[in-house]
């Protein structure tokens, strides 16, 4: 099986792409290399915001936008894309206190496991989905990131959750 493909755009932030690359074809690699093809862009709120309307119908930036460009048969992506709002990520990290860098890779590894089909819209889905990023970060040697609510995940004495061999998250 051949290495993952990763294209890394910015037109926003640029001197984040060579730490976004090696973390996330290391990300890849944890999950499964899947997509094969991934293309990553780095943009600012207006770009965004053309897309989150245009895609979602939704006025202003968002976070992550990740589309898949081709599937199997049976669903699985091969090639994806993922838009990152670097506006976005730096009023995150400000406001938490964080790392611009390790809040882009947060966005990134998101947009990953929504391309391998995780979903966040229902309160299950959300929970598992975030596990699984605090997992990652864990394993990329970053540690949690996210904070819903404007807290700090996992919650004191909660571990993050170990990685399957389909990059899903065991009990």
């Amino acid at each position: 099986m051949s290495a993952p493909q990763l294209c890394i755009t910015a037109r926003a932030a640029r001197h984040l792409v060579p730490f976004l690359r090696r973390k996330l074809l290391e990300a890849m690699r944890l999950c499964g290399a899947t997509p094969r093809h991934l293309s990553v862009a780095l943009v600012g709120d207006r770009v965004m915001s053309r897309l989150h309307q245009r895609h979602l119908g939704i006025d202003g930036p968002t976070d992550v936008l990740a589309f898949p460009l081709e599937q199997r048969p049976h669903g699985r992506v091969v090639e994806g894309e993922i838009v990152i709002c670097v506006g976005e990520a730096r009023r995150q990290s400000r406001r938490h206190g964080t790392p611009l860098n390790h809040e882009v890779l947060l966005y990134a590894i998101h947009g990953l496991l929504h391309l391998r089909g995780m979903d966040d819209t229902t309160p299950a889905g959300f929970e598992r989905m975030h596990r699984m990023e605090d997992a990652l970060l864990t394993r990329l040697g970053i540690g949690p990131v996210f904070r819903p609510n404007g807290r700090r995940r996992p919650s004191p004495g909660r571990r993050p959750a170990r990685l399957s061999s389909r990059c899903g998250v065991r009990p």
